[in-house]
This record gives structure tokens, sequence and C-alpha cells, in this order.
């Protein structure tokens, strides 16, 4: 029989702290439930002592979600884990997640402790949180660069003081494969009481080697991993969620454990992280890449249609792929509306929400005739980035002509009262940017301009993606429109209030 493989999913903390992409409460619980509905067993929902912002998300996410365990991350220090156990008070299933560092560069140059010390604190630690829930776990920081005696050492005194998962670390993404797998399984040989927790992996992508070093660690013995949604985190990102579970459920020759995810629900989550946060998912990306299931060789193409498996090992259906058809035009419904949102994973708050968003969706019902999956979801990204906006696209004129400057003339509303400028410059979506910067005076420097559609055809969603930085602070932004320029103010302007709204932002790393 197959052991359970635990799904700890870390998109709402450790993805986070990918630069630009912190999130709202409100973005954090969308999320969150589409997690749930995927049937992820734990969802790191953030780092409660980081942030007021943060404690709220935590909470909320806490008091939202029903069948997953909510986990907030503590450092190993009273306030921490008090923090963490007053936001998770309204869970159903509450763990702390507790970590301290263990390798030899962290303990002599970051916490400037002693061995003995960094032991005594874990130990404490552990038994703080005992105090708020029975499912603790523990991870001994930069694990892949430590001591392997100190760390049997360190566990086995967390375990012993209540810890119920150790998780192994790869903090800087240092190890390879058979390396990590290797010491996976060897902490759980010399360890005395590693019976008594399940072990987990935590790999990050620097060297681009976190799924590989995470499946390592499941052959070895792991039965939790640690991802985010598309490999989103700081740096260059975290094990992926959907490679994981793909590979186990495809290699189950290999593989003597599985996982509960609904994987008919990845797709879906993937864009919805995607057009939160603002990180485009790059086409060739496995599993959730638009070209993840395309094949374009004649030779592989005269395979796949004679017989499926000859090129492809998953089944494009059972990761959502099939989602991708018309579903509603110009003459559906309001009820049609919601329940096809509903079955995408989308509730809303409110009628007043509900209302809007059928709103827009009549007005891009009459620009384009077929509406997909996809055009629903950047619609409904749209309408809740709207509900928080300080400032607001009123009207956007631009003349171009052949051989001329473009000339772009804007209408913003902030904060309820109108005001207008104009700009011209050499292309249309420069002189919109630059009408816009004029007249707020904001000090913006843009880092990334993207361009992408979001279903097929000439009168397509166009989703416009830009980063600007402001004060040291890398901040993105997203707008949908089947005009381009138009989406191009959108997302600039999201970015921008995204600006405004710093204090909204739930995030700022320790």
């Amino acid at each position: 029989m197959s052991d359970k493989l635990i799904i700890f999913d870390t998109t709402l903390r450790d993805g986070e702290q990918s630069p630009g992409a912190s999130m709202t409460k409100d973005e954090k619980v969308r999320i969150a439930k589409v997690l749930e509905k995927m049937r992820v067993d734990v969802i790191e929902a953030g780092f409660a002592i980081a942030s007021p912002g943060d404690f709220e998300a935590v909470q909320a996410v806490a008091n939202t979600i029903k069948d997953s365990t909510i986990c907030s991350l503590a450092r190993a220090l009273d306030k921490d884990i008090d923090r963490a156990g007053e936001a998770l008070k309204g869970a159903n299933s509450a763990r702390i997640h507790t970590f301290i560092a263990t390798s030899d560069i962290h303990m002599k140059m970051k916490l400037q402790m002693t061995p003995d010390q960094v032991v005594e604190q874990a130990v404490r630690a552990v038994k703080r949180a005992k105090k708020y829930t029975d499912d603790v776990e523990f991870s001994p920081e930069d694990a892949g660069r430590s001591d392997e005696d100190f760390l049997c050492r360190v566990i086995e005194k967390a375990i012993n003081a209540g810890a119920t998962t150790i998780n192994i670390p790869d903090t800087v993404g240092y190890n390879i494969p058979h390396q990590f797998g290797a010491t996976i399984k060897s902490l759980i040989e010399r360890i005395p009481n590693s019976d008594k927790a399940v072990f987990s992996a935590h790999c990050h992508n620097d060297l681009g080697l976190a799924v590989a070093n995470s499946l390592s660690a499941v052959l070895n013995g792991a039965r939790q991993v640690e991802c985010t949604i598309n490999g989103l985190g700081e740096r260059a990102g975290n094990t992926a969620l959907e490679e994981i579970v793909m590979a186990v459920r495809t290699r189950q020759d290999e593989f003597n454990c599985d996982t509960n995810i609904d994987a008919t629900h990845i797709l879906s989550a993937s864009r919805l992280v995607s057009s939160v946060t603002g990180f485009i998912v790059q086409p060739n990306k496995a599993i959730v890449g638009a070209n993840a299931f395309a094949h374009e060789a004649g030779i592989h193409q005269d395979g796949v249609l004679k017989h499926r498996e000859t090129y492809e090992i998953m089944r494009a259906e059972d990761v959502g792929w099939n989602a991708n058809k018309l579903v509603m035009g110009k003459h559906s419904g309001r009820n049609a509306f919601k329940a096809r949102l509903v079955e995408l994973g989308v509730e809303f708050d409110s009628e007043e929400s509900l209302n809007d968003a059928f709103r827009r969706f009549k007005e891009l019902a009459d620009k384009k005739h077929e509406i997909f999956d996809e055009d629903l979801q950047a619609l409904v990204s749209e309408t809740q980035v709207v509900e928080s906006e300080h400032i607001k696209l009123v009207s956007l004129k631009v003349t171009c002509e052949t051989g001329e400057k473009n000339q772009a003339m804007v209408v913003l509303s902030v904060d309820g009262t109108e005001k207008s400028m104009t700009a011209e410059t050499s292309g249309s979506v420069d002189a919109t940017f630059s009408a816009i910067n004029k007249l707020l005076d904001m000090q913006v420097n843009l880092q990334l301009y993207s361009v992408s559609n979001v279903t097929q055809g000439t009168d397509s969603l166009g989703e416009v993606n830009v980063r600007l930085e402001h004060n040291g602070r890398i901040i993105n932004g997203q707008g949908a429109d089947t005009d381009i320029v138009i989406a191009s103010a959108k997302a600039y302007l999201h970015a921008l209030n995204k600006v405004l709204a710093d204090t909204d932002r739930a995030h700022p790393q320790i």
C-alpha cells in the first residue's frame, strides 16, 4: 500500500517573498480557497509576526478555510510563537512552524549563538508552540549546509520536545539530488526517535534543482514536500507543487506514495497565482505552461494522433487543461455566470462584487464573441483589483500616425477627483505612461513590460504585466483589456495603486 505524501503549500508565505509578489489579505484568502479545493493538506498562510497585515492575513485564512491545516511561520522566539498562536485561533486545524538556523555560518555570523544555545532555543520554541497546538513543525534553517551530527542532535531534542514534523530545508538551494536524498535517509536512520515525526523537504531552486532534490528526499523517506504554485518564491523560487504532484503520480513505479491532491484544479490555481502576483508563467513551464501539451514536430503530431501515449505521459485534462472551452456569451445570464465562476473556484464575498463582475462580463461580451474560462478569470482578477483602487482610469484617448509622434490624453480619478494630462512620445504605450507620470508626479522606474494574449484570436483579451521600482521596492501590476494600450494603462495604474496602498500589503520580509 502506498504511503500518503503530504503537500505543504507555502505560496502565501515563502512564495510571497518574491520581490513584488506580496499579497493583500483578500488575495491570500482567494488563493487559499483554491488550494483548499485542490485538497492541499497544509497551507502556510504567512509569517504572523512580520507585520499587522500579515497577522490579519493569517487570521483571515485560518477563519475561512475548513478542510486544510493552516500554518503560520515563527522564528524560535516567544513573541513570534505567541503571535502565530493568536492568529491561528480560529482554525479548524492549526500548525505552528518554528525555525532556527543550524549551519555554522548562520549560527556564527547571523545568530551569533553557540550550538548549545541553538539547541536550547529550539527546544524552548517547540515547547511553547505546543501550548497552542499539538501540530508543531520544526525546521533547522540552512540544514543543507549544516553539520549532520549537529542536525541529529537538534532534531532529536526537537522531537522529544513535541515536534511532529521535521522539515529539512535547503535554504539557499545548495544541495544536489543524490546528496540531499542521502542526508534525509541518514537523518531518519540515525535519529533514535525519528519514527515519531514526519520528515519534510523544503528546497529552493537556485541551481534549478528544487524539484529534483525534493523527489530525491521522497525516495529516501520524506513524506511531506513544501512547495509553491508555479514554483513561486524568493530568488530563483521554490519547489513547484504541480511538478511534484504529477511526477509522483505519473511515476508510481518509482514512488511508493501519492498525494491527495485533486490535480484537475492545478491549472486554475496556476493562473490565479500568476494573475494576483503578476509573475507570468513561461510557455514551456512543465504542467502549466501554454506549450506543456503542444506538439510542433510532425513526427510527434502523427504519433499523438495515432496513440496519445506515444508522446504524452500525462493527460492534459488531468491537470485542468480541458477548462479552456467556450463557456458563454453575450446572452448568458447572471446565474449562469455565477455558476461557471464557482466551478472555476471563484466565489464572491458580496452581491455588489458579483454585480460588478457581471457588468464587466457584459461589457466584454459586447467586444468579443467567444468568452473562455481564461477570460472570466482575468475579468474577476481585474474586478478585485478595482475594488481597492485609489487611482482609477476614467478615459484614455490615443492618437497615432505614421511618421508623427503619438499623443495620449489620460483622465484619472484620484481619490474621487478627476484630473487630465496629455503627453507626446514615439509610442502609444510610452505616451500613456508619460501622461500618467506627469499627472501623478510619482517617482518610479519601469523595469519590465510584457504583453500576452489570454486566449486565441485577434479579439482576445490582452494581458499586460509591468514591474516598477519605487524607493528600492519592487511592485508588479497587471491589467487586461481587448485593447493593449488600455490594458497597459490598467497594469501601470495597478502597480501605482500598490505603491499608494503600501500599508495594505502583508509581508515586509524579516
